[in-house]
């Protein structure tokens, strides 16, 4: 039941040919423990789909392959692949929902992959957008983030306090404003008059080797 041109159209898909998947698949990503049971869902956003036969394939990262796993039929019959267990790996149709739901039993490391749902409709093959399932002998523990405590709040030379403070607000902290900027517009000015000073000896000297060069 592995046709070649299913294989070729699963990798375009992953290379991401396929932008809206009619097929949707939930949850994106599974953590889960050997030897327990998880559930991958299908749903088809189209009523027509429901009555069709939903395909699971399986992409594992290790071997760069694809697996079929199962065909399940709308009278909800299954045929598996080669080498899968027939035991751990069956379907469940919800009509209500128009999905389909995958579920593997007793998992094992073997098990981790990527799965899709397919199906065949008007000659196109429909895929869902993949659930990336990983298989873990302990779950990982998620640490609580250690809180930071903000710096103290340096004292601002401006703050006063009480209603005579306030009046004089404006006065005490235009102090600290406009004494930086004195002290800017002086150290400018000082600047400027030592360019001119340069420029107007930089002026005489050119004129000085001007009067050379003409009395040669």
């Amino acid at each position: 039941m592995e046709w070649p041109w299913l294989f070729l159209y699963l990798v375009l898909h992953i290379a991401g040919c396929q932008k809206t998947p009619i097929l949707f698949q939930t949850p994106g990503h599974i953590i889960a423990l050997n030897n327990s049971t998880t559930e991958i869902f299908c749903t088809m956003k189209s009523e027509q789909l429901s009555q069709l036969g939903v395909y699971w394939y399986r992409w594992s990262q290790k071997s760069q392959d694809f697996q079929y796993i199962l065909y399940a039929t709308v009278l909800n019959k299954h045929t598996h692949g080669n080498d899968i267990d027939k035991g751990r790996f069956t379907v469940t149709k919800e009509s209500f929902r128009n999905s389909q739901t995958l579920r593997i039993s007793r998992l094992q490391h073997l098990d981790a992959g990527t799965y899709y749902c397919t199906v065949s409709y008007n000659s196109k093959l429909l895929i869902g957008n993949g659930t990336e399932l990983t298989i873990v002998d302990v779950l990982p523990t998620t640490t609580k983030p250690t809180e930071k405590t903000p710096p103290p709040k340096k004292p601002s030379g401006c703050r006063s306090s009480g209603t005579a403070s306030v009046k004089r607000k404006g006065s005490s902290c235009s102090g600290f404003i406009w004494a930086p900027l004195g002290a800017c517009a002086v150290i400018l000015l000082v600047s400027l008059v030592g360019v001119i000073y340069r420029f107007q000896r930089l002026r005489r000297r050119m004129r000085l080797q001007f009067r050379k060069q003409v009395l040669k």
